[in-house]
């Protein structure tokens, strides 16, 4: 069964894309830690990041480094950070927070946007790479 993820690269379910090539897809997080936190997926439904074949691992981590960068020039933040957790969505992830203090990287306290608030962030992010 293809996971959550696989269905939003087909377009079964609608997302708020910040960034898409031949082999990833970078989309907010709709249930996000803070404004602005994002997932970068490859588009091969691949469980764990660490059976990912070395090049493709590596042009992952190249585009979520520049879907970061893109990040920090549009959401005011200390800096990015990165996790790679794996255990609700079986399909690799890269979350790419915007962190204001240790708390945002805990997926404990949540940001609550509208979808006004989703698509624009998402346009204002796109419009940085």
């Amino acid at each position: 069964m293809a996971s959550i993820f696989t269905k939003i690269v087909n377009g079964e379910i609608p997302c708020y894309k910040i960034a898409e090539d031949d082999n990833y897809l970078a989309f907010l997080d709709v249930n996000p830690n803070a404004k602005g936190h994002t997932l970068c997926i490859p588009k091969q439904e691949i469980n764990k990041i660490f059976d990912m074949e070395e090049e493709h691992y590596m042009g992952l981590m190249a585009f979520s480094r520049k879907v970061a960068k893109a990040i920090e020039k549009t959401i005011a933040c200390k800096r990015v950070g990165v996790a790679v957790v794996g255990l609700e969505v079986p399909h690799v992830h890269v979350h790419l927070i915007p962190l204001h203090d240790m708390d945002d990287m805990r997926f404990q306290r949540k940001a609550s946007l509208t979808k006004e608030e989703f698509e624009s962030i998402a346009k204002e992010i796109a419009s940085n790479l």
